[in-house]
């Protein structure tokens, strides 16, 4: 059959209040135009974010019912560890309430002035944990991974050349070097399981840890089964162990791939580093066996884990998101291509191009796609990434309006909805006008700016 269908049934619903469009014209006021200052329960379609959205199964559900709220020794943990350990065995599992704590928790310790932390590509909260260290995060993607036009399988590769030039001039000041699994930042776009490889064997080299920033971990090891040589017979969890076998430790937002709204860790070999996070994790989350979360999340990570790494469910996944970008592909939509894992990435600077980079054409697009429809997104762009540590102001090297799918949470009339509303938009496109800050916070500005139109 060519019809792929959902891997699950829906046993319960949560409804949607519909709005009108005069209803979200005033709530958009009242957010002073910042999508993140909406009310949820004003949003149909809520493609903000696909971090802690997704829906539990029914064994992660029961799983709660088993979880253990002890202070110290939960078995909670020990489960969780356990499921941790058949697909990353690392020798310390360090768990956190989510991924930016694990992030803080680890720049803390390596990070500093005049420190470096390379990475193909540093997603918001992790460029913030690096530099409010005073560190510097320096993104290295490969060029292929800056044309959202580009047809090419792993665009989220580090750039290997570039990466051995930094270790050769600056190798003191760079106490590790990350990977993010998937390219978040850079459209979803996966890393290459050679990519890994070299990219480990260049940290050998040069005697500096490999880091996976490995949110979603079981959706880059699925590209790889359906684009590398070589891997297409193996299964996503032994692609999944081999990942892991190149790194040295990861941070991770459980929010993400292991299915669960709360939740993430810090793993690592090295156990001078696993004493002082393990430190710094009491003074700020808690104690290790628990670590900001309570039993009951530990246990539906433990499940969740297990159950993200089924082929069935990754198919669904890849194929879902890839209907949404390929229709307005076929639109004339210009989105990132290929179509990344967890969400389509509009290409707002080429949709929008009578619209400046300064006057932020991501945002604008984002502001009208809730206006005519409902529909919640998220601009990756000139407002995340525009403003510089010197306080000045820069174009993005793209800017993009991430359209972020909840796992296991909207069928495919949803998305057909989408679809729709995008269609009406890029007919009126020309209509957009660009937007301005009138109000930023010193940093991370994303979240709570005020925009005028």
């Amino acid at each position: 059959m060519k019809t792929i269908i959902e891997p699950f049934r829906i046993k319960s619903v949560e409804p949607l209040r519909m709005t009108t469009i005069t209803e979200r014209e005033q709530y958009l006021k009242e957010a002073n135009y910042n999508l993140f200052s909406l009310k949820s329960d004003d949003v149909l379609i809520d493609l903000l974010t696909d971090s802690g959205t997704s829906a539990m199964s029914t064994k992660q559900w029961a799983g709660i019912q088993m979880g253990d709220e002890s202070y110290a020794g939960s078995p909670s943990f020990y489960r969780f560890e356990s499921a941790l350990k058949k697909l990353a065995p690392f020798k310390h599992i360090i768990p956190t309430h989510q991924g930016r704590a694990a992030e803080k928790i680890l720049f803390s310790i390596v990070g500093g002035k005049g420190k470096v932390i390379p990475n193909n590509t540093h997603f918001d909260t992790t460029r913030a944990n690096v530099e409010a260290t005073t560190a510097e995060a320096l993104d290295l993607v490969k060029k292929e991974g800056l044309d959202p036009k580009l047809e090419h399988p792993f665009k989220g590769d580090i750039d290997l050349v570039r990466l051995r030039e930094l270790l050769s001039t600056r190798s003191e000041d760079i106490p590790l070097v990350m990977l993010t699994i998937t390219n978040n930042s850079g459209g979803g776009q996966p890393v290459s399981m050679q990519n890994i490889r070299e990219t480990k064997a260049l940290c050998k080299e040069f005697g500096k840890p490999l880091i996976l920033d490995a949110c979603r971990f079981a959706e880059n090891a699925y590209f790889i089964k359906l684009r590398e040589e070589g891997y297409a017979q193996k299964s996503p969890k032994e692609i999944v162990q081999e990942m892991f076998s190149y790194a040295d430790g990861m941070t991770m937002s459980a929010k993400k791939d292991a299915l669960v709204n709360m939740g993430g860790w810090l793993a690592l070999n090295d156990d001078e580093l696993a004493m002082h996070a393990r430190n710094m994790l009491i003074l700020t989350e808690g104690f290790p066996t628990y670590g900001g979360l309570s039993g009951r999340d530990l246990d539906a990570m433990a499940i969740g884990l297990e159950e993200v790494v089924e082929e069935d469910y990754l198919n669904y996944r890849i194929t879902s998101t890839a209907y949404l970008g390929n229709a307005l592909d076929r639109l004339g939509i210009p989105v990132m291509k290929p179509i990344g894992g967890h969400a389509v990435y509009i290409d707002a600077r080429a949709m929008l191009p009578h619209i400046d980079p300064l006057q932020y054409p991501g945002q604008s697009l984002a502001i009208e796609m809730y206006r005519l429809g409902g529909i919640r997104t998220c601009e990756i762009g000139t407002v995340m990434f525009g403003r510089q540590a010197d306080g000045s102001e820069k174009a993005a090297q793209m800017d993009l309006v991430r359209m972020a799918i909840p796992r296991r949470v909207y069928t495919q009339s949803h998305i057909d909805y989408c679809i729709e509303c995008l269609q009406e938009v890029n007919a009126n496109k020309h209509r957009l006008k660009g937007v301005t800050i009138s109000w930023e916070p010193p940093m991370l500005r994303h979240f709570t700016a005020h925009f005028q139109i």
